[in-house]
């Protein structure tokens, strides 16, 4: 069992056991401690039941102009000696009901290496769908998918409606 509070920025010397595997982006301190400062509404942990253990977290932006007003998961992860138990569901659910509650936003993305079939698998049960590959996404050498879900105010779901063609991405751009 776990239980949920905001993420700390003391928890960022606490997430190896969650960070280290290879499937997890893991950034530099300072990417961390920009989003904490700027969209600390979008940080969530989990952690073990009676003990200060990190579990897993979420963490993510609000993005993007007018229909493109979204959120945005930067990165989602689970201990593995807890995944499969649904806290991913949970993480991603949190993020999903700040950005409709709090941003007012027409849809959630991320990006998923296009080979993490467990991962695609899961964002599908959860309503996502691949809106594009992002050619090179990943370090020039592994696309992605940018998945997306419609949240209520997008009524005709037009921010999910699939690109017919890959984009390739460059630092800052991804068009």
């Amino acid at each position: 069992m776990t239980t949920t509070r905001p993420f700390r920025l003391t928890d960022l010397f606490k997430f190896n056991n969650v960070n280290l595997d290879s499937l997890t982006e893991t950034y530099v301190m300072p990417f961390y401690m920009q989003y904490l400062a700027r969209w600390p509404e979008y940080f969530l942990a989990t952690r073990a039941a009676g003990s200060e253990r990190l579990t897993g977290y979420v963490m993510g932006k609000a993005e993007g102009l007018g229909e493109d007003w979204h959120g945005h998961v930067t990165a989602v992860t689970v201990s593995p000696e807890y995944r499969r138990l649904g806290y991913a569901k949970n993480l991603m659910k949190f993020l999903e009901d700040v950005t409709e509650h709090v941003h007012n936003g027409y849809f959630v993305d991320l990006y998923v290496r296009a080979s993490n079939d467990v991962a695609i698998g899961m964002y599908k049960k959860m309503g996502y769908s691949v809106y594009r590959r992002v050619l090179g996404y990943y370090s020039g050498e592994e696309d992605a998918f940018d998945m997306r879900k419609a949240l209520p105010r997008d009524i005709h779901k037009k921010s999910i409606i699939p690109l017919s063609h890959p984009v390739r991405y460059t630092a800052g751009r991804d068009d």
